[in-house]
């Protein structure tokens, strides 16, 4: 514990490293180091650090109006619900928070969606195993995962939990209580595990042949992390409902559950609500992200980095088998499987003054900007493979072809 955290819940394991600004894809830390940022608060900075647009939008917005609470219209709250509508599937948006609150919403809503259409007993809702959906109470039950339900009572009724990619125990764990099935297209927290696309549709065909509803994660995943504005339209599969947030405020806090208007019409009058949820100052940052994501090349060039990216990392898999045993993931939501601690792997990398995330499976997550360079990205190929060096001992390179 360090003097600077003692009055802090002592809930993180955090690293002795404080930031005091950002320039896209680096931080300068408080200590004058610069680092290159692929972590980009995981998965959250996706315009990267201080962009001059969404800065802008800040301010202009913060000199106007802060609060004023959902008892009254938000103009830009009008705006950024008819925005995501019309490059979405959904016709309906609810705004919160953060991811966990948008998770929260769409459990809610599938079960008022089931008994509002005569079928109060159908309340449960089928995850996977290694799923991360959030925080909460209702949240950590639906990830299923021991290590965040740990002392925190008896399971929450209502979930229940297949195996990640395991379409028959799916199909074999719906019955007449099932309301919905909620998943993430891509796991991040669980490994960078991107379920296939024939999954994906099978799972709408389960959905509607059971009168349940599909419902998509895209926390970690969307805004054109995948390369992809939303990892499930790469599958053409459309959802019943979606949850969304980290990228969408680029660091400010804020979270939506997208519906189509089935889904969301039994949501009425007092149903729910938030007391900050779609503020202005919430509602002009993501406007200003979303200008920036839905610009014309701007999913192409994650396309065309994130091919560069996982031909140096599949090149560090090849020549370190010591070290990686595969590289994994899509888009700029990408992994390497270590065959070390990955928690080794991060601090090496720390080390070289790159910045990246651990996941399940003993995988070390790599999570840039969107708009990251692709001299950026040789740079932190090349710390990368600073890092894997230092691991293994050597003082060269390895060539192609070499092993330990």
């Amino acid at each position: 514990m360090t003097p600077h955290s003692t009055a802090l819940f002592q809930t993180y394991a955090r690293s002795d490293l404080a930031f005091e600004r950002g320039e896209g894809s680096w931080l300068i830390a408080t200590d004058g180091r610069r680092f290159l940022d692929f972590a980009a608060g995981i998965a959250v900075n996706v315009v990267g650090h201080s962009h001059p647009h969404v800065v802008e939008a800040l301010k202009h917005q913060a000199d106007k109006l802060w609060h004023v609470s959902n008892l009254y219209r938000i103009p830009e709250q009008e705006r950024l619900g008819a925005r995501l509508t019309d490059v979405t599937f959904a016709d309906r948006v609810f705004f919160g928070n953060s991811g966990a609150e948008a998770i929260e919403l769409a459990i809610k809503l599938a079960r008022r969606y089931q008994w509002a259409n005569g079928a109060p007993e159908r309340y449960r809702i089928i995850t996977f195993e290694g799923a991360f959906h959030g925080r909460t109470i209702a949240a950590v039950n639906a990830g299923g995962q021991a290590k965040y339900l740990e002392g925190f009572g008896p399971r929450l009724e209502g979930f229940d939990q297949v195996p990640f990619g395991d379409l028959a125990a799916l199909e074999a764990a719906i019955g007449q209580e099932t309301a919905a099935i909620l998943v993430e297209p891509v796991q991040g927290e669980g490994g960078i595990r991107p379920l296939p696309i024939e999954h994906l549709k099978a799972m709408r065909g389960l959905c509607d042949k059971h009168g349940l509803l599909l419902m998509f994660d895209e926390i970690q995943c969307g805004f054109g992390r995948t390369g992809h504005l939303f990892a499930h339209q790469a599958a053409r599969v459309t959802p019943d409902v979606m949850a969304v947030a980290k990228a969408l405020g680029a660091g400010f806090p804020v979270g939506a559950c997208l519906a189509t208007e089935a889904a969301s019409a039994p949501m009425s009058l007092g149903t729910h609500g938030s007391t900050y949820g779609g503020n202005p100052l919430a509602m002009a940052v993501s406007n200003a992200v979303l200008d920036v994501v839905l610009a014309d090349g701007f999913l192409d060039h994650v396309r065309r980095v994130s091919g560069r990216f996982v031909q140096g990392l599949s090149s560090l898999v090849a020549r370190y088998p010591e070290l990686f045993h595969d590289a994994r993931g899509t888009g700029l939501i990408l992994g390497l499987g270590c065959v070390v601690p990955n928690t080794d792997v991060l601090a090496a990398v720390r080390d070289e003054g790159l910045l990246a995330v651990g996941a399940g499976q003993n995988v070390l997550r790599l999570l840039p900007p969107l708009t990251v360079s692709e001299d950026e990205i040789d740079e932190a190929l090349a710390r990368l493979e600073a890092a894997a060096m230092a691991l293994s001992g050597s003082d060269q390179p390895k060539a192609a072809g070499v092993g330990s």
